[in-house]
């Protein structure tokens, strides 16, 4: 099997789906064509080609998201400064996720308009952390992350985890 290393980023809402929490991906951005591509046509899943990264410099954990040349995200949190409780992280990466999967017929009208909802599987945990965290969010025109801006950092967690994307289902059909 072959495993491809992308990175990828995005903004997921925290949401309640009939009584069940869960997030919302708003928006995504990865650094690789193919789980881009994937990822819309199967799931729906709304990823763009841009420039995350990720690295670890000294004591702190850096994020940065640029679209183009252009800084849309930076951000940083204290590297394993606080371990987390493996039961509670795994759950958290296992909750389910809810996309909008919209496909439009050649006239541009919606052909597909669906609600669906996916649970990642977390087949080897490796460890979580939390702690303090910072974000910043830049307006662009193709990377609108600034539109849901942030109000205040609740909390931030890194995580070490081998998982898994399952297909996912049809929770509502807005055409049917």
């Amino acid at each position: 099997m072959n495993v491809t290393a992308y990175t990828e980023t995005g903004q997921v809402i925290p949401v309640k789906y009939k009584g069940q929490h869960g997030g919302y991906v708003h928006s995504m951005y990865l650094d690789d064509d193919a789980p881009i591509a994937g990822g819309r046509e199967l799931w729906g899943f709304p990823k763009k080609l841009a420039n995350p990264k990720i690295v670890h410099e000294g004591e702190v954990i850096v994020g940065t998201l640029h679209y183009g040349s252009v800084l849309c995200a930076p951000g940083t949190m204290g590297y394993k400064y606080a371990s987390m409780d493996e039961a509670k992280a795994i759950a958290g990466l296992e909750a389910p996720a809810y996309l909008l999967k919209i496909i439009p017929h050649v006239d541009g009208t919606p052909r597909i308009c669906e609600l669906v909802k996916y649970s990642m599987q977390c087949k080897k945990f490796k460890g979580a952390w939390s702690g303090p965290g910072a974000l910043e969010l830049y307006a662009h025109a193709l990377a609108p992350v600034a539109d849901l801006p942030v109000l205040e950092v609740v909390s931030a967690a890194h995580f070490k985890a081998d998982l898994l994307l399952p297909y996912g289902e049809v929770v509502h059909d807005y055409l049917a």
